[in-house]
């Protein structure tokens, strides 16, 4: 018999949903009692659907830590404390942890860059990314009490691996470096490292996108607007920007259009290079990273972390029955 726990994490970037961008644009504000109320919904439809056991990265502002503290779940439930200081290395630590203890699915409450820190260290994760940011393609708006079946059913076992298919993403290798964008590249003259708020059109110079969503908020929507490309598309896009351009409105971030002129779009092939020449800068999944010496290489592939398809997942569960049960208690307790 085997001895397998199913186990699902989750990490909430407590400063996800806060950040600067929200003073130029108009996304919500995301508090951390509704990060709670939403951690806990999702932990609910995990265990309810198969996990055994839950782990929650700890930090500050109790986010996760506060949210299982009153759920009365039949199930292990472990907070790991991997010493917050509410910096991006919080979330590296926590995935990091996670990984080694054997964790199945994680659940993540975040942004782009959230989900991109992970897959960075952990590249084989399988996510339920929930969006909390401001300009976010990878993570979704799901309902998180479904997020957490979704998460709960892969862990178990109930459903097949094929729910969680891999990810594209944007393979970049720059001046001797080597690092990944989820959704997009940028390439950006006149801005610089560090800077937080929403691209200036006249910065742009060139898109690499992994998918190109025109429903998208962000640059993604800039190629979606022009040559969409979803996420199961053996492609991606590369958008052209600068003076002389078609002019394309596009919401880049939440109620804020901005006129960005194009010059040009195509599709790629996975694996085939693009290169980006000096000046400039370069910005993954929304975040200014790395100046640009000589040049980058920049080639999109299907090696991104496993991401679950909620809708296929309680599909397929639906279809097999596993919700049907002879417990007349409702509520919290699981699907055994």
């Amino acid at each position: 018999m085997s001895s397998h726990v199913p186990t699902v994490g989750v990490i909430a970037n407590p400063l996800s949903g806060r950040d600067v961008r929200r003073v130029a644009a108009r996304g919500a504000i995301a508090t951390n009692q509704d990060k709670r109320n939403r951690i806990a919904r999702s932990i609910i439809g995990a265990v309810t659907a198969g996990a055994r056991r839950i782990v929650v990265m700890d930090e500050p502002f109790r986010i996760a830590s506060g949210a299982i503290a009153d759920l009365k779940l039949d199930v292990e439930m472990d907070t790991l404390d991997i010493g917050a200081k509410l910096t991006p290395d919080d979330t590296v630590r926590a995935a990091e942890a996670m990984r080694d203890m054997g964790v199945d699915v994680l659940i993540v409450l975040g942004g782009d860059g959230t989900n991109r820190t992970i897959a960075t260290v952990w590249p084989d994760v399988t996510l339920v990314p929930m969006s909390t940011g401001t300009n976010n393609v990878f993570p979704t708006g799901v309902e998180p009490t479904i997020a957490g079946a979704a998460a709960g059913l892969v862990a178990s076992g109930k459903v097949d691996a094929g729910v969680a298919p891999q990810s594209k993403v944007v393979r970049i290798e720059v001046d001797g470096e080597r690092d990944i964008a989820l959704i997009d590249a940028v390439h950006l003259v006149g801005d610089f490292v560090g800077n937080r708020m929403p691209y200036e059109p006249s910065t742009i110079r060139t898109l690499v996108l992994s998918r190109a969503e025109p429903s998208a908020i962000g640059v993604s929507a800039i190629g979606g607007l022009v040559r969409p490309c979803d996420g199961t598309s053996d492609m991606g896009v590369v958008v052209e920007c600068g003076p002389g351009g078609r002019p394309l409105r596009a919401p880049v971030a939440p109620g804020l259009y901005r006129t960005v002129p194009v010059i040009s779009s195509r599709t790629v092939e996975l694996g085939e290079e693009v290169d980006i020449m000096a000046p400039g800068l370069l910005a993954y999944d929304g975040d200014r990273t790395h100046r640009v010496r000589d040049c980058a290489k920049l080639t999109i592939v299907r090696n991104g972390p496993r991401v679950v398809d909620v809708e296929a997942a309680l599909s397929q569960a639906a279809a097999s029955g596993l919700f049907m049960t002879d417990d007349s208690i409702s509520g919290d307790s699981p699907l055994l």
